[in-house]
């Protein structure tokens, strides 16, 4: 089983002289990385996007994470460029998840702006206000918990040899192909093929159900998120899973992804701890 952990954050933080009456410019905004809780002014230095100074805004015992930024969206046809942002996104997000320990993680690209009433910073405090109840109830759901990721993989080559062997209707018809001249003998491999692929759809459908069966009892909450391409080409991702789980990991989850691991023709990947995105 492959276990990847997160390695914590530098963080090299110091107190942030309070803004009092900023001086904001009209297309200014604040960009949100995330709300922290506590009520602590703290300087995370210039580690956010493009080298922008990070800060905290405090509002009763919860603290926004920011940096002033203008108010459109940050956008670039260089991948390269948006890809090193929303890095820099997750390494602020980090930073605070290190030092508060509890964060409700914005997605990239959150941006508070001001209006004709209020500077963004004024803004950003209005809404900590009207959303104070349901923001503390959630920093109560994922408080003292991270987010990991289970992925389940299977041998597409083995399991196909599997059930090869086990399906009667498959055993049959491969007999029958012996048997035929060349050319109907052509025709029963695509049969064979179609027949093999229903078959590996139908087993992949009852291993998911049996695997997050044994996975669900152990974690807080469990997402499922889509499949991606496994890098061997013989491997597929039978399973991506997104669990809020204690910070320091799950001992009968990890017991219950050995077995799966163990298994003939399947591997496992374990990765995390990461701040709770997929549960906020």
């Amino acid at each position: 089983m492959k276990i990847s952990m997160k390695k914590k954050a530098d963080v090299d933080s110091k107190p942030h002289r309070e803004r009092s009456s900023p001086e904001t410019e009209p297309d200014e905004g604040r960009y949100l990385y995330c709300i922290a809780e506590g009520n602590i002014a703290v300087n995370f230095g210039k580690s956010g996007l493009q080298g922008e100074e990070v800060y905290t805004i405090p509002y009763k015992d919860l603290c926004a994470v920011v940096h002033t930024c203008p108010s459109k969206p940050y956008q670039s046809n260089d991948q390269a460029s948006v890809q090193a942002w929303v890095l820099a996104h997750q390494k602020v997000v980090d930073k605070a998840w290190d030092v508060f320990g509890t964060v409700i993680p914005m997605g990239f690209d959150t941006i508070i702006r001001g209006d004709v009433d209020a500077d963004p910073e004024k803004n950003m405090k209005n809404w900590l206000r009207e959303d104070y109840a349901p923001l503390k109830a959630k920093m109560k759901a994922i408080r003292g918990r991270a987010e990991y990721g289970v992925q389940v993989f299977w041998d597409s080559e083995i399991m196909a040899q599997k059930m090869t062997e086990e399906s009667a209707e498959i055993k049959k018809l491969r007999d029958e192909i012996r048997s035929k001249p060349r050319g109907i003998a052509y025709m029963y491999r695509q049969k064979l093929e179609n027949l093999l692929t229903k078959e590996m759809e139908i087993q992949a459908d009852r291993y998911f159900q049996t695997f997050y069966e044994k996975i669900k009892p152990h974690a807080a909450e469990l997402h499922i998120e889509k499949t991606k391409k496994a890098e061997n080409q013989s491997m597929r991702m039978l399973m991506n899973l997104s669990c809020l789980l204690a910070k320091d990991g799950s001992e009968e989850l990890g017991d219950e992804l050995e077995k799966i691991d163990s298994l003939k023709g399947f591997s496992v990947r374990f990765t995390g701890p990461w701040p709770p995105y997929s549960f906020v």
